[in-house]
């Protein structure tokens, strides 16, 4: 697992341990960078790489059990909006690809623009083709507060041209009227 990948409030943590349901479950990272437990919540996890969070709560464990085997699955926060089906905020594990993403959230419109998908990340903004099944960064794993949207067709046509084309032959109508 890349040891630069962090947790950010928001973020959801599969926590596996085995043979305690208990401390197992699904947990949202809160505003205050721990996780919302009752027991977790002493646990800073927000901002510490992903293996580090697992050696915190494997150590934070073995207050209640002796030599605690602990798996840590981070699901990330991705906003995925634009010309989809279902758009909306998603929480998605670390192993999930843009294109994955987009599938998730039912595929492109049929007026989506898969070769203009914008994806902010980091504060930046990146314009991506993703025409193609091994387009790179259609194939990156998405990361924590990604904003991946389907940009939309034109509608110039149907939506100003067709609209001014019937109001100049309306206008012409009307003078011709005029004119008689």
């Amino acid at each position: 697992m890349d040891s630069n990948l962090v947790l950010k409030p928001g973020d959801k943590v599969h926590i596996s341990v085995w043979k305690d349901t208990t401390m197992s479950g699904d947990f949202v990272v809160g505003v205050n960078g721990a996780l919302l437990h009752p027991l977790y919540q002493s646990v800073p996890v927000a901002g510490v790489p992903i293996p580090e969070v697992q050696q915190r709560l494997q150590k934070f464990l073995t207050q209640f059990e002796s030599n605690p085997e602990v798996v840590v699955e981070p699901m990330f926060r991705v906003v995925v909006n634009g010309a989809v089906r279902t758009p909306q905020v998603y929480q998605l594990p670390r192993e999930t690809s843009i294109f994955m993403a987009i599938a998730e959230a039912g595929g492109p419109l049929p007026d989506g623009r898969m070769d203009k998908v914008r994806l902010w990340r980091g504060g930046r903004e990146y314009t991506l083709d993703l025409t193609h099944a091994d387009a790179a960064w259609g194939n990156s794993p998405v990361m924590s507060g990604d904003q991946i949207i389907v940009t939309q067709r034109s509608h110039f046509f149907r939506e100003i041209f067709v609209p001014v084309v019937g109001l100049v032959g309306a206008a012409a109508s009307i003078i011709n009227l005029i004119r008689r």
